[in-house]
């Protein structure tokens, strides 16, 4: 079982920076894929960011590249998300992901395995 805790989220102007944390079980972040979703009200869960723990490599969905940064700290086992330029349209509930997603797959939510509970962020002035 692998357990998944997001913090960070909250309430930020249009054209700020929000960083979001996730920490992971020990021993569980090196043989997975560790993943950012996000779901606004009313669409569907939609890919954000990933990195392959191992091996450091990132992907981004086009909405967030140059904006949206992911990375991951080992001795901690968490991933971060880092924000930018926020827009109204990045407001939704932001999930933290683990699994063994092939590249391909990678930005689909059906390939992880486990969730966080969840932190949702607020874009509006």
């Amino acid at each position: 079982q692998v357990q998944l805790v997001e913090s960070g989220g909250g309430l930020v102007q249009p054209g700020g920076s929000l960083r979001l944390s996730c920490a992971a079980s020990t021993n569980t972040a090196n043989s997975y894929t560790l993943a950012w979703f996000r779901q606004a009200p009313g669409k569907e869960r939609e890919f954000v960011a990933a990195i392959k723990w191992s091996v450091s490599t990132t992907y981004y969905a086009d909405s967030v590249k140059g904006r949206f940064s992911i990375s991951r700290d080992k001795a901690t086992s968490a991933i971060f998300l880092q924000m930018n330029s926020l827009k109204p349209d990045d407001t939704a509930v932001y999930y933290c992901a683990a699994g063994r997603p092939i590249t391909s797959a990678i930005a689909t939510a059906s390939m992880y395995y486990y969730w966080g509970q969840g932190t949702q962020v607020t874009v509006s002035s």
